[in-house]
């Protein structure tokens, strides 16, 4: 059991040891990853065996020490934990504690992994699916993954390499809205801030941070109508995979890092005999 720790430790550690904070505004992957535009070759594929899962899978009850970078005004250590889902084949990281901050995350599995015929969608046409969610209601916190097929009518190209992060970004936001209107108009409840794109293992990332407007309530007043978002989305058999991970903006101060890092983290993973495709069975509904 012992080595088996130890394994999962390292390779955790490794699959995230370049990942660094990203700053309001500035959002940035990991600085050892290339730029889509990049003429340098691509770093080795990254490759992982079943047992490679269900040991990193161990550690969504493990906690990993995270360390911060030092560019961080406080540092400090994160405890962070692993995701695995092997129906869709990604996974990501997720904070568990801010020890400096004596903070501890209250997060519960609302959407256990499912596949994407099956999924909830978030508009009426049915495009954008989430496929796993956890929320901490407590602090207003929410990461999910939703799969869907790119908007043509934003992207105008069927060649992935050369579409660009803000085109990526508008056609995922356009498909967000679960409000019977136009894609323009889903488009306008969101204000982009950052986007960019960088070449991870031979595929192209896409990274966007975003303001969202939403309607005051009796806990959430006119001077906090906005939710924080940052983003990563990666595409893979004509689908787009994205983790996105929000507070709200009086929270992004304090959550903001925590997120950016769940987002960096954020890899599709090889298939395994689980993996189901979203094109299967799109008639299937269990």
């Amino acid at each position: 059991m012992d080595n088996a720790m130890l394994l999962l430790s390292q390779h955790s550690l490794s699959f995230l040891h370049n990942t660094t904070t990203l700053r309001k505004s500035n959002f940035r992957p990991p600085h050892n990853i290339i730029s889509c535009s990049s003429s340098k070759p691509s770093p080795p594929s990254y490759r992982t065996s079943r047992r490679d899962l269900i040991l990193l899978g161990l550690s969504s009850s493990l906690p990993i020490i995270f360390p911060s970078p030092a560019s961080h005004a406080e540092e400090e250590e994160m405890k962070m934990a692993s995701v695995v889902d092997e129906i869709n084949a990604y996974t990501y990281m997720y904070p568990l504690e801010l020890p400096s901050q004596n903070f501890v995350f209250k997060w519960v599995e609302s959407r256990k992994p499912e596949r994407y015929s099956s999924a909830a969608p978030l508009s009426p046409d049915a495009r954008l699916r989430i496929v796993s969610e956890r929320i901490d209601i407590i602090d207003n916190l929410v990461i999910s993954v939703a799969i869907g097929p790119p908007n043509f009518e934003i992207i105008k190209s069927k060649d992935k390499s050369s579409w660009t992060a803000k085109e990526v970004a508008d056609s995922v936001l356009s498909d967000k809205s679960a409000l019977r209107v136009t894609s323009s108009q889903r488009m306008a409840e969101s204000s982009v801030l950052d986007v960019h794109c960088s070449e991870i293992d031979g595929e192209p990332y896409w990274y966007y941070e975003y303001l969202v407007r939403r309607s005051p309530t009796k806990t959430v007043q006119a001077s906090n109508l906005y939710r924080h978002n940052v983003a990563s989305t990666v595409e893979r058999d004509g689908f787009l995979y994205t983790l996105n991970a929000s507070t709200l903006s009086k929270e992004w101060d304090k959550m903001g890092p925590a997120l950016e890092k769940t987002v960096a983290s954020f890899r599709l993973l090889p298939s395994t005999d689980n993996y189901v495709p979203p094109y299967k069975d799109p008639w299937r509904f269990w």
